[in-house]
């Protein structure tokens, strides 16, 4: 099936393949923010904050464009997926731009749906057409492997904490995208604003 690339637009939500006809992925907005925080501890437990990969998520924003949410026919919240971008470690000296997937949840009622498929294929989609290079995640392998994802790239790189190298993935959007990468993982994306 060759991906294709839909323009994203709340005002104009793309709606799945027939398989699931009443669920749409549209951009990430506010009013999804507590919706998204309640999905997240169902689907992932209380413990999902102490990941490495929040660690490098906070304090910062999404990548532009790159928040994405899947509601159902009545507006509902079923999905989520966001990218952030990171230092891939370096290479020859130099930051080595790329992207961080994460967290991926959906509806703990709906598993096994393909909302989970479907918010991947949109987020990798939407991150190539935005020009990104690269994404990494920590998840795992055996799911991630049907978008493309692998552990062979990331041998030489680490997350900021515990984690597990196997499950440890990325991949690579622009061929050799990730070459002589190495190091740790670093955020370097846009800071949520300080309230004054």
């Amino acid at each position: 099936m060759a991906a294709v690339s839909l323009p994203l637009l709340p005002s104009a939500p793309a709606a799945l393949p027939a398989l699931l006809p009443a669920v749409t992925i549209v951009a990430e907005t506010p009013a999804d923010t507590a919706a998204r925080e309640a999905l997240l501890d169902a689907a992932m437990g209380p413990g999902r904050t102490r990941k490495s990969s929040e660690a490098i998520r906070r304090g910062r924003l999404p990548a532009e464009g790159l928040a994405l949410s899947a509601h159902d026919a009545a507006g509902a919240l079923v999905g989520t997926v966001r990218l952030w971008e990171i230092s891939a470690g370096r290479s020859k000296g130099a930051p080595v731009p790329a992207l961080l997937l994460g967290p991926l949840a959906v509806d703990p009622a709906l598993k096994g749906a393909g909302i989970g498929s479907a918010l991947m294929r949109r987020a990798i989609d939407e991150a190539r057409a935005r020009g990104h290079a690269a994404i990494l995640l920590v998840g795992d392998p055996d799911y991630y492997a049907r978008f493309g994802f692998t552990a062979a790239a990331t041998g030489a790189l680490a997350m900021p904490g515990p984690f597990e190298p196997h499950r440890f993935l990325a991949l690579a959007l622009t061929p050799g995208a990730l070459e002589g990468a190495k190091g740790v993982v670093e955020a370097c994306g846009r800071k949520v604003a300080k309230k004054e």
